[in-house]
């Protein structure tokens, strides 16, 4: 049996409203496909630098987890973005502001 994803756009959608919440500002820089796409998340911590989340499968523990895939200048990570977008039409980026480095990705109920 596959297992059951939630819709790219719902989970968009409540992580943003999840965001707002935490007055943690956030803005979805690219749509991507509202069933299937992939979600990246950049968080700028308007210092210069930033970091770039993706879910990554973990063998070990046959999970999903979220992981700080890239680290650097909001150039460098703008640059990787833009990469992967060149590659994936299907990809959302979100982009959140938060000077302490928090991205709410490690909390209970954002799968």
């Amino acid at each position: 049996m596959a297992d059951i994803r939630l819709a790219a756009s719902l989970w968009v959608a409540a992580y943003l409203a999840r965001l707002a919440q935490a007055n943690i500002p956030a803005y979805v820089l690219a749509r991507g496909d509202d069933t299937a796409g992939s979600i990246s998340v950049k968080c700028a911590r308007l210092d210069g630098t930033a970091a770039l989340w993706m879910r990554e499968w973990d063998m070990d523990s046959d999970t999903r987890p979220w992981v700080a895939t890239n680290t650097g200048t909001e150039r460098d990570i703008d640059a990787a973005i833009a990469r992967q977008r060149s590659r994936d039409r299907d990809l959302w980026v979100i982009e959140i502001e938060s000077r302490d480095g928090t991205t709410l990705l490690d909390q209970d109920g954002l799968f």
